[in-house]
């Protein structure tokens, strides 16, 4: 379960306890509803973008991730924390987009080359080497790609993820070490970058 408080920010601490912020969301408080996507909409977002690697698909996901949390949050059961079952809900709109489109949207490659005028010649092969990997990522088949993005994004831990994609930790374990090998193989020609 994740129990762990998200990166917060000192506006953040200030708010009330979520367990308060979701009794007040099912009473219907708008402001708590607010409050409650201010509280989590970089992380949404953040899952999304990593998962599809475009800034307008990710918003558009995160989007549908709050419609339906706002119509769907009565039937929040706390088996779960709050957060497990938001990613649960960021995870499924992800792979709904994905079917929908078929295929992932590529990165525009014009917004997202360095600027020698701005870069060093270090800063600019990094910022190649992260196009790479980021290329690399969202090439993985859904149940891999999801998998790389909410440990090494959301630094979940297994059981985490296991608990927000509903398999064994023992899964998640190999899921990753498929995707290790699949970027290993994929970036192979990167060696000594």
């Amino acid at each position: 379960m994740i129990d762990r408080a998200p990166n917060t920010t000192p506006e953040q601490e200030q708010q009330p306890p979520q367990q308060a912020l979701l009794d007040a969301c099912l009473r219907g408080d708008r402001d708590a509803f607010r409050d409650l996507f201010l509280r989590y909409q970089h992380r949404v977002y953040s899952i999304a973008l990593h998962y599809t690697g475009d800034s307008a698909a990710a918003m558009d996901i995160a989007q549908d991730v709050f419609v339906k949390l706002y119509s769907s949050l009565a039937g929040f059961r706390r088996e779960s924390s709050f957060e497990t079952w938001l990613f649960r809900l960021t995870a499924n709109c992800c792979h709904d987009r994905h079917r929908q489109r078929r295929r992932l949207v590529p990165l525009d490659e014009q917004e997202n080359l360095p600027n020698p005028a701005n870069h060093g010649q270090r800063q600019a092969e990094r910022d190649d080497l992260a196009q790479h990997v980021q290329r690399s990522v969202a090439q993985l088949p859904e149940e891999l790609r999801m998998t790389v993005v909410l440990r090494y994004t959301e630094g979940l831990s297994y059981e985490e993820i296991a608990e927000v994609l509903g398999c064994p930790s023992g899964t998640v374990g190999s899921r990753l070490s498929r995707a290790h090998r699949e970027l290993a193989s994929r970036l192979s020609h990167l060696k000594g970058v």
